[in-house]
């Protein structure tokens, strides 16, 4: 039985599903990424025990936002920086759900299709913010988009986190009235009218260019009869239950290690999973280590893009100045400054594992390793 773990199917597995599979350069990209982290092939340095002796090497990380190994210590970093912008009134969490309908088109044009969802559901919240007949101002949105669902198939959607109520322009606090933010039914139907909106015009823009004309009236024109999910839960109360959603769902990737029961010699997979269908029971399926690769494939994200947006009085360009105002209103205090960094004493070494009482000295400092013969080198980009 081999490790459990991400990187060890990649590397017992990938050659064999780069031969029966297409992949793209950023798939290669991501995964040798992956394959490289903490491995020689990043480099690295090398310690020494003051008391026992013990000569461990410790490589660096890749830091890929896909990576397993490498998005604990980013999400806890950036839950941090969101602490000062967490308000004392109730938060809301909502989930907007793409159709599966459109898997194919997110196959072929994701960029697209991921930004004018962030876009729609924005547009519709937004909206039922400024109604004066709900809130009658400025709603805050901290929205990220997660692609999977628990068996690792497309299942695209945007959770948002809405604080509870918004900023008039007469410069006072506007409470949200419920339990629940919005009526789900009327948020279902907004979206769904708005993203079908935007998307017959993106084909008409020619941003949908690998889909025919054809194709996106039909496909659209049917998505307009059923009921689009929109799913909201009870408001939240405690600043550090915000901060523990913002984490949960802020760095939370397609497959996480601790998912991966067993790697069996014959390259099958075991993988725990949720079952949401049948009283959200742990469930085990098994999989071939190329059939998982093949599901971990489908969320990698394009480059650069953005899958964590702020929007509203939570925007970059306007927080900290509407966050002021709405305490002001409020009349709640402003949060703690940041402590300022304390001299630190010099550096005594890491704690050893081994011996438990001498401290691990950096003796070395270790250059990348070419990356060995094991798995193909990526195709140059076309």
């Amino acid at each position: 039985m081999a490790n459990s773990s991400l990187q060890a199917v990649m590397a017992a597995c990938l050659s064999g599903y780069a031969d029966h599979h297409p992949m793209s350069p950023r798939e290669w990209q991501v995964c040798h990424h992956i394959l490289d982290c903490r491995t020689a092939a990043l480099g690295g340095f090398a310690l020494e025990c003051d008391q026992c002796g013990e000569t461990p090497l410790r490589y660096h990380a890749c830091r890929d936002r896909h990576c397993p190994r490498c998005q604990r210590r980013a999400s806890d970093d950036w839950c941090e920086r969101q602490r000062a912008a967490v308000l004392p009134v109730t938060y809301h969490h909502l989930v907007f759900t793409l159709p599966d309908t459109l898997n194919g088109w997110v196959e072929v044009h994701p960029e697209v299709i991921y930004g004018l969802l962030f876009e729609t559901v924005w547009a519709t919240l937004s909206t039922f913010g400024a109604d004066p007949k709900r809130l009658n101002g400025q709603l805050g949105m901290t929205a990220m988009l997660h692609t999977w669902g628990q068996t690792l198939m497309r299942h695209v959607h945007l959770h948002c986190l809405v604080p509870g109520g918004a900023f008039g322009t007469d410069g006072t606090w506007h409470p949200a009235k419920s339990t629940y933010l919005f009526p789900v039914r009327a948020l279902s139907r907004h979206f769904r009218g708005g993203l079908v909106s935007r998307l017959h015009r993106a084909g008409k823009e020619g941003r949908l260019a690998r889909i025919t004309p054809q194709e996106v009236d039909r496909v659209l024109n049917a998505l307009m009869q059923p009921e689009w999910v929109v799913y909201s839960k009870p408001c939240l109360a405690r600043t550090e239950t915000v901060i523990d959603y913002l984490g949960r769902y802020s760095h939370r990737i397609a497959l996480s290690d601790s998912r991966l029961l067993d790697f069996d010699d014959d390259a099958t997979v075991d993988v725990r999973y949720k079952d949401y269908r049948d009283d959200n029971r742990n469930k085990v399926m098994t999989l071939s280590g190329e059939e998982l690769i093949r599901r971990f494939l489908l969320h990698v994200l394009p480059k650069g893009f953005m899958r964590v947006r702020h929007f509203g009085f939570l925007a970059n360009r306007c927080r900290a100045r509407v966050l002021a105002l709405i305490r002001t209103a409020l009349a709640a205090p402003a949060p703690e400054p940041a402590a300022a960094p304390q001299p630190t004493a010099p550096f005594e070494g890491y704690a050893c594992p081994t011996c438990r009482t001498g401290r691990l000295h950096v003796t070395m400092h270790l250059a990348p390793q070419r990356r060995g013969q094991g798995v193909m080198n990526p195709p140059a980009p076309a």
